[in-house]
């Protein structure tokens, strides 16, 4: 009888729940009418991206398992953590809007008086096991019952690290809506969220909630949460538009054509939210690297005089095989070399665009491994734009950044997949 109750204990450990829930029905009827599902599954823009590892499994362990490359995955030290207090985020922004990066994907945009929660993950663990998965490098800034009231939370897809079961069930017991790609409120009624509190979007529909238009974009990416509910949930990128100001958030995808679209048709934002990590020439259609983040950042904007990027997408969780600072780095070079704003707050450290002490330091080298031969010198970037070069040059060259650099070398298998099976 010990026996059996310790399997039964060990099954309810596997939280089954978080693997979320199919769309059937009415739901289902809608994606199989959506112009993006084709062949039982939606598409990416620009065609087929590769979503599994490319090459051997004798590839992946040699770089998996390399002791050298092994130790620069994740921090030496502690990471240092605004403590974000309810004084940062209890007075109104004074431009407007305010953004404050809470770790990997999570944002929480303060825009002509609205609050916006993206991609809130609050978990320990981007997995649906919670004693295995990819651990959180660093602690949460700010606990979510101390967030204080939130209009709308956005996702932009269903995987674990931008979709998180405890944290949706905590806001399930708020009022604020929640903003998802086709097939992804699914999950969130399965976890207690009622149907008339999500505003569920295909590309290119929009949904106006308390005086903001939030609008589904497409992104190249793909989803899935287990072994069924694989490419019937849509993945998306998000602009929010209030009355004065409009960002972008890119959610996870890989670099493609169609930034250009959407700056042309949503831009210029007062700021830019771009994945910039778990980047991996193994995947190469499905993250940035922070050259071709940046790259996007300017096909939104338009040029490197508009709103700063705040990179996203790394630092908290480790699901890659490049150095834990790879990111930082990579982003503060491609910013320096077409002169582009960018913001680098420490996680927590809220911050407002348009202000002149847009925090812009390397803060993680204190913690970071450094690479042979140390970090550069003199790297720090104002919070204004460094117009060493005309737009159009800054443009042309940023044209040129995806092609070479930027990437890690190979690694290993994505972990957002492995969950999925």
């Amino acid at each position: 009888m010990a026996g059996f109750r310790s399997l039964s204990s060990g099954l309810r450990a596997l939280r089954p729940g978080a693997f979320g829930a199919d769309p059937s029905g009415e739901r289902m009827a809608r994606i199989r009418r959506s112009p993006h599902f084709k062949d039982g599954v939606f598409q990416n823009p620009g065609g087929p991206a590769r979503t599994r590892p490319s090459g051997s499994t004798l590839d992946f362990a040699k770089v998996f398992f390399d002791k050298e490359t092994r130790p620069r995955r994740a921090p030496k030290g502690t990471v240092p953590v605004h403590a974000t207090t309810l004084a940062d985020i209890a007075r109104p922004p004074a431009t407007g809007l305010r953004l404050t990066w809470m770790g990997h994907s999570s944002v929480l945009a303060e825009i002509d008086g609205r609050r916006v929660l993206f991609d809130p993950v609050w978990g320990e663990r981007c997995s649906p096991f919670p004693f295995a998965g990819p651990k959180r490098l660093h602690p949460v800034p700010l606990p979510l019952a101390a967030l204080g009231p939130v209009d709308v939370v956005v996702i932009s897809h269903d995987h674990y690290d931008h979709l998180d079961m405890p944290t949706i069930k905590a806001l399930a017991g708020t009022d604020t809506l929640f903003a998802v790609p086709l097939g992804v409120g699914a999950h969130l009624e399965h976890w207690g969220v009622s149907a008339g509190r999500l505003r569920e979007l295909d590309w290119h529909e929009s949904t106006k909630i308390g005086g903001l238009t939030l609008t589904a974009t497409p992104a190249r990416h793909f989803c899935g949460r287990g072994l069924r509910n694989t490419q019937h949930t849509l993945w998306a990128s998000w602009v929010v538009a209030g009355e004065e100001h409009r960002i972008y958030h890119s959610g996870d995808t890989g670099y493609f054509d169609g930034f250009k679209e959407i700056g042309a048709e949503h831009g210029p934002f007062d700021a830019t939210m771009i994945q910039i990590g778990a980047y991996s020439d193994f995947w190469p259609d499905i993250h940035m690297t922070p050259d071709e983040g940046m790259r996007a950042h300017l096909d939104l904007q338009g040029g490197p005089e508009q709103g700063p990027m705040l990179p996203i997408h790394w630092a908290t969780f480790n699901l890659a095989t490049h150095p834990w600072a790879d990111p930082g780095e990579g982003t503060l070079a491609a910013a320096r070399a077409v002169g582009a704003r960018i913001a680098l707050p420490h996680p927590g450290e809220p911050f407002e665009p348009a202000a002149g002490n847009v925090p812009c330091e390397p803060w993680w080298r204190g913690v970071a491994l450094a690479p042979a031969g140390g970090f550069p010198a003199g790297e720090a970037l104002a919070g204004a734009a460094i117009n060493t070069t005309s737009s159009a040059a800054a443009v042309a060259q940023a044209d040129t950044l995806s092609d070479g650099g930027g990437k890690a070398g190979k690694d290993t298998e994505d972990p957002e997949t492995l969950p999925a099976g």
